[in-house]
């Protein structure tokens, strides 16, 4: 797959302008976007995120547009895993509701510079390190079995990541308790303090950070070209905040999204594996040669099993929360 400077920096142009005017916007409206307007967004992003599937296949080939697809659906299924972080981190910090779509935007802008530079290293040290593949491949088994323990036992719930570090930080920067509208600093009696709304895009980049570091090796066991890496990461982020809006009621609903992503990821972590023996070059392992014997998984295949995993997992949290009226008070009566 050849890729034309000029069309990375149009694609880079694009989203970049896209998020710029979207930041504009919350900067000079600050305020919760309606369930109409998160779902008229939402349908926009993911519509246009699907139509680009036909300008892969038609530019660069059918093979391609499956892998974009295989990535784009995969991505967007982890982004939906990052809204219950955020949501714990909003319900941690008592966020208000209109403040949290700007400190979501911030998120993804910084969500997308991570994955930028995880993109372009994981482009590097595949194109250099053909034994990458098994440590991608081992680190996302790894990934899934933490996924589905935190999912069973529930530490969603409880847990804001980069705990430690934010607490630290509020030990040792003059910060006072209460939200001054978007700002992150404010000065009281000639001392300037630090608002808790900056704390809060703290623990969001530190989850982007976290998760960035599941996402890359998973769609890169979906695919080798970084520009279709890219764009699935771009697509799957830029209607993230819109989907935080639209999903918010729903999500305490999707009670097994984390075992079927654990799922996910471990049948990629699988499919690296396996490429990596086709690609062996290990002394160690076959003795340096490369492992024909099992064949590879292919995208197709691997589509159909993410997007059945995926309605499976949400048909069956649906389900098993169809008569929970309200899941946070049930919890909290369990509690």
């Amino acid at each position: 797959m050849i890729v034309e400077p000029w069309v990375w920096y149009l694609s880079i142009g694009i989203i970049s302008l896209v998020i710029l005017v979207d930041l504009m916007v919350q900067i000079l409206k600050p305020h919760e976007p309606s369930f109409r307007e998160s779902a008229i967004q939402s349908t926009i992003y993911v519509g246009a995120a699907l139509l680009f599937t036909f300008v892969v296949s038609d530019v660069w080939g059918a093979q391609f547009g499956g892998e974009y697809l295989a990535g784009f659906i995969t991505e967007k299924s982890l982004s939906v895993d990052n809204l219950f972080v955020f949501l714990v981190i909003f319900t941690k910090f008592a966020v208000p509701r209109r403040l949290q779509s700007e400190a979501l935007l911030v998120g993804i802008i910084l969500a997308l510079i991570l994955r930028g530079i995880f993109i372009y290293l994981g482009a590097a040290v595949i194109e250099n390190f053909s034994w990458a593949f098994y440590i991608f491949g081992a680190f996302l088994l790894y990934t899934a079995f933490i996924l589905v323990r935190d999912t069973l036992k529930g530490d969603h719930e409880d847990k804001v990541p980069g705990g430690k570090i934010v607490g630290f930080l509020k030990k040792h920067i003059r910060s006072v308790d209460e939200y001054h509208g978007t700002k992150l600093t404010i000065v009281q009696k000639g001392k300037r303090y630090v608002t808790p709304l900056l704390f809060v895009m703290v623990a969001i980049g530190l989850t982007d950070l976290l998760f960035a570091l599941d996402s890359i090796p998973a769609i890169y066991g979906l695919t080798k070209e970084p520009y279709i890496v890219f764009m699935a990461n771009a697509f799957a982020l830029l209607g993230l905040r819109q989907l935080y809006f639209l999903l918010s009621g729903l999500m305490e609903r999707l009670k097994y999204l984390g075992v079927g992503l654990s799922i996910i990821l471990a049948w990629i972590g699988v499919k690296l594996v396996i490429h990596a023996l086709h690609k062996n070059e290990l002394p160690f392992i076959n003795g340096g040669e490369y492992v024909k014997t099992v064949p590879e998984i292919s995208t197709e295949v691997s589509l159909g099993f993410i997007v059945t995993t995926l309605v499976i997992t949400t048909i069956a949290s649906l389900i098993a929360t169809a008569g929970d009226k309200d899941p946070k008070k049930k919890k909290a009566a369990k509690k």
